[in-house]
């Protein structure tokens, strides 16, 4: 598990995001602003695995705090991934240009982005590989595989997302609500009933494993499943 730094302005995605993250065992410390993360960095460089920053944040942007982490020498091989509201190709490539290792566009789902923090910290040699097996199935999180009895179980994104989250969540009730806002992002405003047809779906491709998710009635699902 890693030290994370979280610099973000907005209080309720670094709630969000902290969350996700100290779920995974990981420790997080956050930064309002963009000044306050490079006091951060300059007093407790050592101590941090991964930097995750917002590109646009009063003080000093994503990007110029992008630059004094890697204008340092302690801090020209800390991962680094960048949070942006913008969408567009080329503001993408100028942070990759300028040294991040990647770039996440709002709205994001905060579990994709604990999974890619995962991704980030295994390749810098921080994280072990994860496998967890359940009974006949095997979810091995580093290579995004799902096996049945052996045999490779073809999710798509969205099913694979929402097995790990009720993989991490395991034997906890877990509303329809919750379910969207994990796996769909914060921002999603679709209909609940979303959830129910993955869950179906979900259940038809793990088999017999399917009935490991349970239907919590008039509120959710639950992931039934012994180590």
């Amino acid at each position: 598990m890693g030290t994370i730094l979280l610099a973000d302005d907005e209080a309720r995605i670094r709630r969000l995001v902290i969350d996700f993250l100290r779920r995974d065992g990981h420790t997080v410390v956050e930064a309002a602003d963009g000044t306050q993360a490079m006091e951060l960095i300059d007093h407790q460089r050592a101590r941090f695995d991964l930097v995750i920053l917002d590109v646009m944040m009063p003080g000093a942007d994503g990007f110029t705090v992008l630059r004094h982490i890697r204008g340092t020498e302690e801090g020209g091989h800390m991962p680094v991934m960048m949070l942006t509201a913008r969408a567009e190709d080329v503001d993408e490539v100028f942070g990759l240009e300028q040294g991040a290792d990647d770039y996440v566009t709002k709205p994001f789902s905060p579990l994709v982005l604990a999974a890619r923090v995962k991704t980030l910290l295994s390749r810098h040699g921080k994280e072990e590989r994860t496998v967890g097996t359940f009974g006949a199935l095997t979810i091995d999180e580093m290579r995004r595989e799902v096996l049945v009895s052996g045999a490779p179980a073809e999710l798509t994104p969205k099913e694979y997302e929402l097995l790990i989250y009720f993989k991490n969540n395991k034997n906890i009730a877990l509303s329809r609500e919750s379910i969207l806002n994990a796996v769909w992002g914060y921002d999603y405003f679709g209909d609940l009933r979303t959830v129910d047809t993955h869950v179906k779906k979900l259940r038809a491709k793990l088999g017999a494993c399917g009935s490991m998710i349970a239907t919590v009635r008039g509120y959710g699902y639950r992931f039934e499943a012994a180590v």
